[in-house]
């Protein structure tokens, strides 16, 4: 595990996977580590409120929710700078999407359906929705 390309820290939404160095573009990142289990056992475990299943295919799902998977603490963004591969339909890796300099917080697209189920009722709060949103804030200020 290259725990020297990155650490966990405080982030807008939670704890957060933050690099420690620059990393390169397709450069691997971390495995998202866990379990494999049926889409059943992971459905029942998701109406119980687990959030760290990643599903592999409509069989299979990774349940990433023990703290050794560094993986889970990637964040979501609709502007990610990191992505996730399947890679023989048995294990996640992520790289990156882009250029990733330090301080900068590793994130990736969680997908419409993880979205629509857990972050749309509250609004997604990951960097470029808040600066959206605070660009319309401002234009309002402007026009009243």
């Amino acid at each position: 595990m290259p725990s020297s390309k990155f650490r966990v820290g405080r982030s807008e939404t939670g704890l957060g996977l933050f690099a420690t160095k620059t990393i390169k573009k397709s450069a691997y990142i971390a495995a998202y580590r866990g379990r494999r289990i049926s889409s059943e056992q992971a459905e029942e475990l998701e109406n119980r409120g687990s959030r760290y299943m990643f599903e592999l295919s409509t069989r299979w799902v990774i349940d990433g929710s023990k703290r050794y998977n560094v993986a889970r603490y990637m964040n979501h963004s609709c502007r990610p700078n990191a992505e996730p591969f399947i890679l023989r339909a048995r294990k996640i890796i992520f790289r990156a999407s882009r250029v990733i300099t330090p301080g900068e917080e590793i994130t990736y697209n969680y997908g419409r359906d993880y979205f629509n189920f857990f972050i749309k009722k509250n609004g997604c709060r990951c960097l470029s929705c808040r600066k959206k949103a605070t660009v319309r804030r401002s234009k309002k200020k402007t026009r009243a």
